[in-house]
């Protein structure tokens, strides 16, 4: 039966440095290679017939490791789609001082929430009016003729996908905060329907 893992990218620069990323395009850390050949390690012992991950190089080079960790070659497909969530005029700021100016539960609301967004950027419901009609369309499309798949992309676009495939409400993806380097393995029989789901820790 098909299988669809979600990662979030490993640790970068400015996860290590509490900013807000967003679109810009930085590297990973040590750590975050770490996470990565760890995530390639836990999935040893699955099969992928296709990559999918996002348009920004994080995600790419956490694709990378986990693909020579796991010593595979397959078609890998980049869209900006599955890019992070675009923070608007807090890319680049340290999330600290955007509580201590704003207030923890602004800036809470402006992270987790599903259709609050932060100053001249992305809500939840901004990111998944992209990256869903494409998971459904392209990602879904490879799960229905039968073809495991592996996505390496963001916290804010993994999360719109898990809330539609665990049909969370909008209060319950304010809680969702996905860990980095982290997969989430779901399995669905030969009619598409989700069958088990799984965090490997």
């Amino acid at each position: 039966m098909p299988i669809l893992v979600l990662v979030r990218h490993g640790e970068s620069l400015w996860n290590a440095q509490d900013r807000f990323t967003g679109w810009i395009d930085v590297p990973l850390t040590e750590k975050g290679k770490d996470e990565a050949r760890a995530a390639g390690e836990k999935l040893r012992s699955f099969s992928f017939d296709v990559a999918y991950t996002s348009a920004l190089s994080r995600a790419q080079e956490s694709l990378a490791i986990m693909l020579q960790t796991m010593n595979v070659e397959i078609p890998i497909i980049r869209d900006q789609a599955l890019n992070e969530r675009m923070y608007g005029e807090l890319q680049g700021m340290n999330k600290q001082s955007m509580r201590d100016k704003y207030g923890d539960a602004i800036v809470h609301l402006w992270r987790r929430s599903f259709d609050i967004p932060p100053p001249g950027g992305e809500a939840l419901k901004d990111t998944a009016a992209r990256t869903l009609p494409f998971f459904e369309r392209a990602i879904m499309g490879d799960i229905r003729d039968g073809r495991n798949v592996l996505v390496v992309a963001h916290g804010n676009s993994n999360r719109a996908i898990i809330m539609r495939l665990d049909n969370l409400s909008k209060e319950q993806i304010l809680e969702l905060n996905l860990e980095t380097g982290l997969p989430y393995v779901y399995e669905f029989d030969s009619q598409c329907r989700l069958t088990t789901r799984q965090v490997l820790k």
